[in-house]
């Protein structure tokens, strides 16, 4: 059972590699969708304890504020980063998910991109660069799930 978690801030291209590896056959819960994150922005703790401590190999994509509690249950944390005006850009085109598109969303992730992100790179046991294509990228992460099986 291998777990590795994608984060990174909005733009970066996380639900993007998730949905490559999804194709692939991986199994994968990007936790901007489906219940896994609460209104106050932090991650169901019950339910990603649960899916965890399930079997099988598994990619998680998300950033919030308590992931830190959930290090320690992942083999691999993955920080996939951009610079700023790279998802800006790609937030203010993507089809699907509306944030982003305000300019006080847009000034929300510039200061997550300087507060945030530099809080994340610590407990990254690796660094991708999100300009890369997305099968490349997936290329790594299927090699972080085997490596671990």
């Amino acid at each position: 059972m291998t777990r590795v978690l994608v984060t990174g801030m909005s733009g970066a291209g996380k639900t993007r590699l998730l949905d490559e590896l999804a194709r692939r056959g991986v199994t994968t819960v990007d936790t901007d969708y489906g219940g896994w994150t609460l209104p106050d922005g932090t991650w169901d703790e019950p339910r990603m304890t649960a899916l965890l401590a399930g079997p099988g190999d598994v990619a998680v994509s998300g950033t919030a504020e308590n992931q830190g509690r959930f290090y320690d249950r992942f083999d691999e944390v993955v920080l996939l980063s951009a610079p700023l005006e790279v998802l800006l850009e790609r937030v203010a085109r993507r089809t699907n998910n509306p944030y982003g598109r305000t300019a006080a969303q847009r000034a929300e992730i510039r200061r997550w991109v300087a507060e945030v992100e530099p809080l994340l790179r610590p407990g990254a046991t690796l660094e991708l660069d999100g300009r890369r294509a997305v099968e490349d990228l997936a290329d790594v992460v299927e090699r972080l799930l085997t490596a671990g099986a």
